[in-house]
């Protein structure tokens, strides 16, 4: 007697058990990468108070944003030739040993140096453990997972600040790399012994050209988002200069791709109008989510009074939004197989919720400011996990880690752009604000802070300037959220682009070879069956 598909044969071959002991080492990993920045992020000024080097902090983000975002292509690709499990084991011990080495840096450039380090494996590690869900799990199967990941994913979310601050109070600033040390040789035991995938001996050439032109061409557009507006002016040489190299890189780089014998990322899959639409939709999911949204605790600090020391709590509603709207889709993905009208929804919500946020002044209560954010999760609940399920199921199997990279890459750019344009936004309209309330003089109390200031440097203005600073959050924070629903608008009719074409139902390739295109192949298996069904 057989038995039934559910335990049997879940997912592509593994069982609903073997699937989730599995899972477990990569959620650990997952939360590993996902704590870190926000951890790090509340130690910044114990940081600076011990080593100095103030000038130099932005590049203990930068750094590791930079080599995240140059390797996550190049792992995902290492992925698809080499194995997943390896090349993830391999970016964990990177991660680790630079987490090691930045909890023992002597000083700002070599905490930046070993930062870097770190980021050059947590490329790895994000993409591999989305990568590997990938593999273990088909894509008509994996909404039921799904919600697996938007909760660790809100977990670190909230969690991360306020673990990051109770270690720097109590343990010191180099424990909050040190902590990484336990977690991540965990997530290494329990994925080298549960993780069992199909080893992969492909000989082949790297292609080292396509690497290195794309590295240079994603620095220089992650260095114009980050300098843009704040160390250079937009119109200045240096960031002329590197919108050249970024272009002239990226065109080297489509020649180079076309000719390479195994390409780093093969062109082809952009013919595909579902991955296309959907790295569309995540380079501004990435823009939005990384980019608006980082205003909300802003607002809610200075103008609403909430203390900065709970500012993962802050985020907590709309948190609550993408995980719950994130286990629905997860769910009626994996019932259903239909997946076309969540990106529509998605996208609506998120209008929507822009739209509101952009509603917040001087008198919004924090329960409606919650509400707001509820919306907006919802949204972004609708197309995070959803995007990425779409991509992975719009290319070949060997393709899946190229997809995933793809994708996140988009975001991450998009990201980057987000918080550099709404950070030159906010500044202005600060700024602005202030002038015309007590004249520019008073503006320049916030020139070169990009228009931020903390809560303490806030009680110590006098009641007219606080008032006008206030005023200007405000304004602000008006205009990132309108800016924010017109692009959110853009990524609501490009999700109509997308077409319902039928979810795999098995990772591993037919006899015949054909089973893994989910584009035409996918939909001349769904008719193959058909036929195939006795009237």
């Amino acid at each position: 007697m057989s038995m039934p598909s559910t335990t049997k044969e879940a997912s592509g071959g593994h069982s609903h058990r073997t699937v989730v002991v599995a899972l477990s080492g990569l959620l650990i990993a997952l939360l590993l990468a996902q704590l870190d920045n926000l951890i790090v992020g509340t130690a910044m000024p114990t940081i600076v108070g011990e080593l100095g080097g103030l000038n130099h902090l932005s590049w203990v983000v930068t750094a590791y944003t930079l080599a995240t975002a140059t390797s996550t292509p190049i792992w995902g690709k290492l992925g698809d030739l080499y194995g997943r499990k390896s090349t993830l084991i391999i970016a964990i011990v990177i991660f680790l040993i630079g987490s090691a080495l930045s909890g023992l840096s002597g000083s700002m450039g070599q905490l930046i140096a070993f930062r870097a380090l770190q980021g050059l494996g947590g490329g790895g590690l994000i993409v591999g453990i989305m990568a590997t869900i990938g593999d273990l799990v088909s894509p008509r199967e994996r909404g039921r997972y799904q919600g697996y990941i938007a909760g660790v994913m809100a977990v670190s979310t909230i969690g991360g600040p306020l673990i990051g601050g109770t270690i720097t109070d109590n343990l010191g600033w180099r424990w909050n790399f040190y902590i990484n040390l336990p977690v991540g040789v965990a997530a290494l035991f329990v994925i080298s012994a549960t993780l069992h995938l199909p080893a992969k001996q492909i000989k082949t050439k790297i292609d080292y050209l396509g690497a290195a032109l794309l590295a240079v061409s994603v620095t220089s557009l992650v260095l114009i988002a980050t300098w843009g507006g704040t160390e250079y002016d937009w119109g200045s040489g240096m960031i002329l200069t590197l919108a050249a190299v970024a272009a002239v890189t990226a065109v080297a780089f489509i020649v180079a791709e076309l000719r390479a014998a195994e390409p780093l990322l093969p062109l082809g899959i952009f013919r595909n109008r579902n991955f296309s639409a959907v790295t569309f939709v995540g380079f501004f999911v990435g823009f939005l989510m990384f980019g608006g949204t980082v205003f909300i605790p802003l607002y809610q600090q200075t103008v609403q009074g909430a203390s900065a020391t709970n500012s993962g709590l802050l985020l907590m509603p709309m948190m609550l939004g993408v995980l719950v709207i994130g286990l629905l889709c997860g769910q009626l993905i994996t019932r259903t197989g239909r997946y076309k009208m969540f990106p529509i929804v998605g996208g609506a919500l998120l209008v929507f919720g822009m739209l509101l946020l952009s509603r917040l002044d001087m008198d919004t209560t924090r329960l409606t400011s919650g509400l707001f954010m509820v919306v907006t999760g919802a949204g972004i609940g609708f197309l995070m996990q959803t995007t990425m399920l779409i991509a992975q199921n719009s290319v070949e199997v060997k393709d899946i880690g190229v997809a995933t990279s793809t994708s996140m890459l988009f975001r991450t750019v998009g990201g980057s752009f987000g918080v550099a344009l709404f950070g030159s936004i906010f500044a202005n309209r600060v700024q602005n604000e202030i002038a015309s309330r007590l004249g520019g003089r008073a503006a320049s109390l916030v020139s070169g802070s990009n228009g931020q200031m903390s809560p303490s440097q806030l009680d110590r203005l006098p009641a007219a300037a606080k008032d006008a600073y206030l005023h200007g959050v405000v304004s602000g924070v008006h205009s990132i959220f309108l800016s924010s629903a017109l692009l959110a608008a853009v990524a609501f009719l490009a999700s109509w682009v997308v077409k319902e074409v039928p979810l795999r139902k098995s990772n591993r390739p037919s006899a015949a070879g054909d089973a893994i295109v989910s584009g035409a192949g996918a939909e001349a298996e769904a008719r193959s069956a058909v036929a195939a069904k006795p009237s």
